[in-house]
């Protein structure tokens, strides 16, 4: 499949993974559109067309076009030196509201995950082209801070490095009302799949179709 942009998530796997994938209705791993089972609210459609496309999946480096010259081959070489020194780890999730969005983030971010994080967005960013005017205006960097809009010219991405937070995403942006009421109505579900950390013990390299959704390259171990 010819692919337009790409990117690093981690896409969790198991029970939680199947549930995120159900829940946003499609299924990033194996580039399905996913049927969602009974018992969830109804109006998973209207509430996840934003994050459907994506996947189930946290951003370790966001969505790029390959700057010339360069191949995705030559991009999953260069991922799997860099994961040659990166150390697995796990997460202890908790469903949390930011900025409308209601998302499972870690309770806190461990040096691994930082390490991780800084490596793919750095060793990486020659693989990058630079982002054109429309992409960057996409953005409004005028409402950024300071140091996300340097991040963005820098880096293609405001919020990377000092200003990273590792989420998994579970709505569009919504009222806060609106999103306190998911929350609630999510959390039984996502009690049992969230009561022991999460291992991350790969990465994955993932592609941008041409109709947006994104689909998994490759997987990638942490063997550090």
């Amino acid at each position: 499949m010819r692919f337009r942009r790409y990117a690093v998530y981690h896409l969790p796997g198991g029970a939680l993974g199947d549930f995120g994938s159900a829940w946003l209705g499609w299924d990033a791993r194996h580039g399905l559109v996913h049927l969602r089972p009974d018992g969830l609210p109804p109006e998973a459609e209207t509430l996840t067309e934003v994050p459907r496309r994506y996947g189930f999946h946290a951003t370790l480096k966001a969505p790029f076009r390959l700057a010339e010259g360069r191949g995705p081959e030559e991009l999953a070489l260069a991922l799997r030196l860099a994961c040659d020194h990166l150390a697995p780890f796990a997460l202890d999730l908790e469903p949390r509201i930011d900025w409308g969005f209601l998302a499972l983030r870690p309770r806190q971010q461990p040096p691994e995950l930082l390490a991780l994080e800084s490596a793919l967005v750095t060793r990486l960013d020659a693989f990058r082209a630079p982002l054109t005017g429309a992409e960057r205006d996409r953005r409004n960097p005028d409402a950024l801070p300071p140091q996300a809009r340097a991040h963005l010219d820098h880096w293609g991405y405001p919020f990377v490095l000092d200003m990273f937070q590792y989420h998994l995403t579970l709505s569009n942006q919504l009222a806060l009302p609106q999103a306190e009421a998911l929350r609630l109505a999510l959390a039984p579900h996502l009690a049992p799949l969230i009561a022991r950390p999460m291992p991350v013990e790969a990465v994955a390299l993932m592609g941008e179709a041409e109709d947006g959704f994104f689909h998994l390259v490759e997987d990638v171990p942490l063997r550090g």
